[in-house]
């Protein structure tokens, strides 16, 4: 009789996060995006290599039936300074990076037409 044997190799599912890099002085750091992805409109670049990015937010109210809108600022790292004012960003959340700053801006998607 042949037995059947089992491996029990678990193998864990790797789930690719993406990673930014940015080049300082021909050194090349590395950002692992590991938490939410969000999209915002720049409305701050004065700062060297940070940008603050606007988010609009709409609400439901249920007492009232109707929609609440609201802002949210975050402060974000523009690496090799990218983003300018009136762009439109997509950042996403990092590790700590100062104070103010745990997003990171991920790609410029284009300029805002208002």
């Amino acid at each position: 009789m042949a037995e059947k044997v089992k491996s029990k190799s678990k193998e864990k599912k790797s789930k690719e996060q993406p990673v930014v890099t940015e080049q300082i002085a021909g050194e090349e750091k590395h950002y692992v995006i590991r938490g939410n992805i969000l999209f915002g409109k720049v409305i701050s670049a004065k700062a060297n290599k940070t940008v603050t990015v606007e988010r609009e937010l709409t609400t439901y109210l249920p007492k009232y039936e109707r929609y609440k809108k609201s802002e949210s600022k975050i402060h974000a790292h523009n690496p090799n300074n990218m983003a300018k004012e009136g762009d439109l960003v997509k950042v996403g959340e990092t590790r700590r990076i100062s104070k103010t700053k745990s997003f990171i801006v991920m790609q410029v998607i284009g300029k805002d037409d208002k």
